[in-house]
Order: C-alpha cells, then structure tokens, then sequence
C-alpha cells in the first residue's frame, strides 16, 4: 500500500469577516496560537514596520527574508487580513526557518510551548536589533565636525555611508516594561532605593487553597517575619504599549511529578493598571496636606460653602462596585467596546487603561495538549483604526465566530491587553512622533 502526499491544489476561499487558518506542521499548534494572538495587536504590527523600515534600501531581496522582523511581519500582516491573500490557510514554516538562522532549533513534530516562544521572538528581536550600530563610525572626523552638514552628507572613506544612528530606547518593542522592587518599613514608612528589572510578559502564578487578590500578586509580594518591620513592594515602574499576562499552571505533586492547573481565573476585557504603577513617594508632610486639601474638597452635603444634597454616588449604601483589582466588572461592558468612563468618577480618567485584544487556552494535560486563541476580528477597511467587538476562536486552520462571554469563560494561559490611549494621549504621542 503506498500513500502518496503532494501539495494541496485546491485553496478555500476564506469566509468574510474572518482571518486566514494556520497550517499544522505536526505539533506547530504552539506557534499557530501565538501568531493569531500577536496578529490582533496592532501596536506590535505598527513597531514591525518602522523597525524593518531600515531594511528597505537593501536592494537583495533574499537578504530580507534573513531578519526574524520581516518574516514576523509578513505574517502577522497577511494574518490581520492587512495584505491581500485570498488563501485560507496560511503556511508559517518561514517562521521557524528563520529562527534557525538564530540557532533557535525548534522542531515542528515536537510539542513546544507558546509562552516560551514568546519569548524567543522577543529576545531574538532584541538580538536583531543589537546588530545595529548606535554610533556612528569616527572615519571621517572632520566632517563630522561640522555641524552644517546633514547626516546623510556625510560619507565614510572606506565604507561608503555612514549607517543611521538607532535610538536604543524608541527601539524597544512594544511588549518592554520596568518592574520595580524596593524595601519599605511598616512603622516609619522609609524606602529603600528602587531597583529595576525588565520584563516581556508578567507570570502570575495561581495560588493553590485561598484565592489571593492581584494586590497580592501585583501590587507588592509582603515578605513578613516577626524579626523585621520591612515589606517587599513589586510594582510596574514602565507599563509597556502591549501586556502579555501568563499565567502560570504548571504546578507540582509531592511526588515532585508535574501536573497542570485546569483552575478557571477571572479576567476582564478592560483592565485598569493605575493602581499598580510605581510613582515616586511624596514627603510625609506634604502627603498629609495634600489629603487633608482633598478630603475637605470631596466633603459630602457642601460645594463652595452651599449645601447640596448629596448624589447617589456618595450614598454610603449602593450596589456592588463595578471595579475590582484594576480590573472591571463583565456586566459593565458594552457590545460595541465603547468604554463609557464618565459614568465612574473614581475611574474617569484613568491613564493606565488596557483593552483584551486576544487569549490562547491550553487543553490537556502536562505531556500533551493542543493550543487555540480567541482573537478579535481585524477591523474593516472603512474604519482601518476601529476596534471590532466580534470575536473569532481559531484553532490552526479551523476559524470561528465567537462571543465575548465565551472568550471570558475560557480556561486563560496567555492574555494579551493593549492599551487605550485618550484623545489628549494621543495627541501628545502625535506632536513627540512629528518632534
């Protein structure tokens, strides 16, 4: 009996309003689930293109397909239906080809994990983007000298053009982010100096008996002993553009065998992150002033020394309060996604304020298991910067509609948040992008 394999001459043409499948290459399930999710950031896409901006004056197209960024964002354009293609399922081999050439050996008939590739496309971006000079070269120092001249008329003697100088900082991806930890004295309130450390994803681990709240997680680990008077705080001191939350099931038996957590952990589809960011610490005196201005201010039954009658909001008794650990309450979304923050004054302007973009669920077990996302729809053509309240559930080359509550119910490993700029925060980004 032979069996004969070929490739596939017939192409389905895909559904309108969804996004093309991935194809499985034996256990890519892994990578197909990643993908569909960094599709549905779209900051993530738009970092792509400036960042391989640099690679259009190479004028040998097989050297493009060499860097990590230009395959990923060939992909995750043609996956967010921003180039045309009328196949329905996608092939991503070039992916793991391309992560070979950065002595990634990863096979494809081996079951990986889609957080530990995460992090593998992130540090290889990072490793790209190091082979980049920040300095210009010292060839030709007298024309360099001059400041009447532009950068691009200066010109090496033995290299030709001078490479264009990288800003290290502007250069970081959108996933980067700064943790803090510091030390701080339960009685005199004293701080030790602030260290920070990078991150690309926050792993939250789930407790085992008692459910902790995120301030426990977030907010500051306490690391308590009758011995000191000290509490260990980790905070976000630089919340990036795109947050990967990863929770963390891999748990242990006494045995010391691996076993997987099938807990379900609540999440929302916006998220507000004010409360965990560092800020600097205010002198006690000046902190207390500052209270008691506030506290006079929002004292009830008076306004500029007239009597009012106070607003509901202010009642001591009323429902239950619609936001909880930075995160909001599902009865409070709307179908549309709109995000209607004037309702809540304690909410109104929130400046750390992040949107569910997409969400990959593991099924299964420690030694096997298949990955699928539920990602939003791309937005249309007519309204390119619009959010698209459907949802999708994929699973390689199988695409579906999906609802929210769905998505919201689903048993989470990876979560990936993008944050909602206001109409003020987006100007500001504007005029520092012109400057």
């Amino acid at each position: 009996m032979y069996v004969l394999w070929g490739p596939i001459t017939e192409r389905k043409r895909r559904r309108k309003g969804l996004v093309p499948g991935l194809l499985n290459l034996g256990n890519t399930c892994f990578m197909n689930s990643l993908l569909q999710g960094l599709s549905s950031c779209p900051s993530f896409i738009k970092w792509l293109e400036e960042f391989t901006a640099q690679y259009k004056t190479d004028q040998k197209p097989s050297t493009k397909h060499r860097y990590l960024s230009v395959t990923l964002l060939h992909l995750l354009k043609a996956l967010s239906c921003q180039e045309v293609t009328e196949d329905d399922v996608l092939d991503a081999s070039c992916l793991l080809e391309v992560l070979r050439m950065y002595r990634w050996q990863i096979s494809s008939f081996e079951e990986q994990d889609a957080h530990e590739l995460f992090h593998v496309l992130t540090s290889s971006l990072e490793d790209e983007r190091d082979r980049q000079p920040r300095v210009t070269h010292l060839f030709d120092v007298h024309s360099l000298e001059q400041p009447e001249i532009t950068q691009k008329q200066i010109s090496c003697r033995t290299r030709g053009s001078l490479p264009p100088v990288s800003d290290h900082w502007r250069a970081q991806h959108p996933f980067h982010g700064r943790l803090t930890s510091n030390m701080v004295c339960k009685h005199c309130e004293h701080q030790s100096p602030v260290r920070y450390d990078t991150f690309d994803s926050l792993s939250l681990s789930i407790p085992a008996a008692v459910w902790i709240q995120a301030e426990g997680t977030l907010n500051g680990q306490s690391i308590e002993n009758q011995r000191t008077t000290f509490v260990k705080q980790l905070k976000l001191g630089k919340l990036p553009q795109c947050l990967c939350i990863h929770l963390q099931r891999l748990s242990w038996s006494n045995q010391g065998t691996p076993l997987k957590r099938h807990e379900h952990v609540q999440f929302n589809e916006f998220l507000i992150m004010d409360i965990y960011k560092y800020r600097i610490p205010v002198h006690k005196s000046s902190q207390n002033e500052l209270n008691q201005k506030n506290s006079e201010e929002a004292m009830p039954g008076t306004k500029d020394g007239m009597a009012v009658k106070p607003s509901d909001a202010e009642q001591p008794s009323g429902p239950k309060p619609l936001f909880m650990n930075g995160a909001c309450s599902s009865s409070f979304l709307t179908s549309s996604g709109t995000f209607p923050l004037a309702t809540f004054p304690e909410c109104s302007s929130p400046v750390y304020l992040y949107r569910l973009m997409a969400v990959v669920v593991h099924h299964g077990d420690m030694h096997s298991g298949h990955f699928v996302t539920y990602r939003r729809s791309p937005p249309s053509a007519k309204h390119p910067l619009a959010v698209s309240s459907q949802w999708l559930w994929i699973s390689d080359d199988t695409v579906r509609k999906a609802s929210l509550q769905e998505v919201l119910s689903s048993s989470a490993y990876l979560l990936f948040y993008e944050r909602v700029h206001s109409r003020a925060q987006h100007q500001s980004l504007e005029l520092r992008a012109e400057e």
